[in-house]
């Protein structure tokens, strides 16, 4: 399919604007593609090995508090229809440096993320060619999904539709053939016997103490990224006051059963003791209980989620871009849009940015250490971003307690919950601080927030010194 050109001036709001073709069915599948992403396919595995069984109380617990990010998010975004993200609310209710913040912010955690995405999908081609350079499926990857967002917003849409349906299916299907398993007592060629048993077994629920089940939680919150993207999609959602509604309030029910239930069943038939911190559990459980021509159908899966999960870190960038340039938080290039009303210049600079990430795996080749340091590092950004989310709702609830009322989108003890929801991320802060490999990207954030800081200072004569060298 040819890719349209962008214009060679920028086009009038009223003339060239985002457009409304995303649908219900789209909007449902990216949630769902939100809340199942890389970090529960490869990641899990990791967590597992740090809090045992317990993994599953962790997921809860970091599912209910993103359902009441959403909640937040889903009251802000509907009691104002000119609002095209999280970051136009915040920058109204907390100040202009808030969305310039949130917004540069938000770009920079998809692009960490993507970057750690298509990291994991070279991981996953070496399932089948394991003597494959780590960067070259990689970088196959990363361009097929920028020439897929360039076409159209619909193409986006129905590219997640897909992917989601794919995950839906393979873990609807994992969790009905685990279920099997445990009824018919399956032994493995390792000689574990398929029990519930292994879930509920004292030993294996806090294996590595309170620490270790603390240290869980950088994995789980990192698996959590997208689940936001809703709010991203906002602007070229129809119908938006039935639609986002609909996909945020079939979170609790998504968690319960792609988490949940496909954890309780990862455990029970493979055993904590045989589950790799370094390999996917999908995988692994088909593998160890040896039927390999399905763990080959599931690292296909996986391999599906991994696209997912960066096709999302694509499209967002290009998207935040685009905002920030129209509240001039953003050089006016990011504002030129194609011929199909695709924010093209912004998804070329962040594609650009991913490549020249994705380079660490040259450096770096080994999938599970610089996943960990970067999805860390992301999981850090989102914890900022979601905490902003909150924040402005506290102060929306203070200054606008009119459109609170008149809300059809109220959420219910919004005042505890958000605060309940600040003292988590103080408390996933703190957990990421307590192991090595994760410590890291707590010594790096401070680094963008120094440098987003100067450049908020010098922001308009950066615009001007690009705009004059771009034109």
């Amino acid at each position: 399919m040819e890719i349209d050109t962008l214009s060679d001036t920028t086009i009038k709001a009223d003339e060239h604007v985002l457009q409304k073709k995303l649908e219900n069915r789209h909007i449902q599948l990216i949630a769902i593609g939100g809340a199942i992403g890389t970090g529960l396919f490869m990641g899990a595995g990791k967590t597992i090995h740090l809090s045992g069984s317990s993994i599953i109380l962790t997921y809860m617990i970091v599912g209910f508090f993103m359902f009441v990010v959403m909640r937040a998010l889903g009251e802000l975004l509907l009691s104002n229809s000119k609002y095209r993200s999280f970051a136009d609310f915040t920058g109204e209710y907390l100040g202009g440096w808030t969305g310039f913040f949130i917004g540069w912010t938000y770009w920079l955690s998809w692009v960490v993320a993507c970057i750690g995405d298509v990291v994991v999908i070279g991981g996953y081609f070496q399932f089948w060619f394991p003597d494959t350079p780590l960067w070259i499926p990689a970088f196959s990857a990363l361009a097929a999904l920028i020439l897929l967002n360039a076409m159209s917003v619909k193409a986006f849409g129905e590219a997640e539709f897909w992917f989601s349906i794919i995950k839906v299916c393979a873990i609807v299907l994992l969790i009905l053939v685990g279920f099997w398993m445990i009824f018919s007592g399956f032994k493995s060629p390792n000689g574990v016997q398929a029990s519930f048993h292994h879930v509920i077994d004292p030993a294996v629920i806090f294996p590595n103490g309170t620490l270790g089940f603390i240290a869980g939680f950088q994995i789980a919150i990192f698996s959590f990224i997208g689940i936001e993207l809703v709010g991203v999609t906002a602007a070229e959602t129809k119908n938006p006051e039935r639609n986002l509604p609909r996909a945020i309030n079939s979170i609790p029910f998504r968690i319960m059963l792609f988490y949940v239930l496909s954890l309780i069943c990862i455990i029970s038939v493979t055993s904590w003791h045989y589950i790799s911190p370094d390999k996917s559990p999908f995988v692994e459980l088909f593998s160890l209980a040896g039927l390999p021509a399905a763990a080959a159908i599931i690292n296909f899966v996986v391999l599906t989620s991994a696209f997912s999960s960066a096709n999302s870190g694509v499209f967002s960038t290009s998207r935040m871009l685009f905002g920030l340039a129209w509240e001039k938080q953003a050089p006016n290039q990011f504002k030129v849009l194609s011929r199909t009303n695709i924010p093209l210049r912004g998804l070329l600079i962040s594609g650009f940015c991913m490549f020249t990430g994705a380079v660490l795996l040259i450096f770096i080749p080994n999938v599970m250490t610089l996943f960990t340091m970067l999805s860390t590092l992301s999981a850090i950004f989102l914890i900022f971003i979601w905490s902003l989310i909150i924040l402005a709702y506290l102060s929306y609830r203070k200054k606008r307690p009119d459109l609170h009322q008149t809300s059809i989108y109220k959420m219910p003890a919004g005042n505890l919950l958000s605060y309940l929801c600040l003292a988590f991320f103080g408390f996933a802060l703190i957990a990421i601080c307590l192991k090595e490999d994760t410590r890291m990207g707590l010594y790096l954030a401070p680094i963008w927030f120094i440098w987003l800081a100067i450049a908020y200072r010098y922001k308009e004569k950066i615009n001007q010194f690009i705009s004059g060298n771009c034109d």
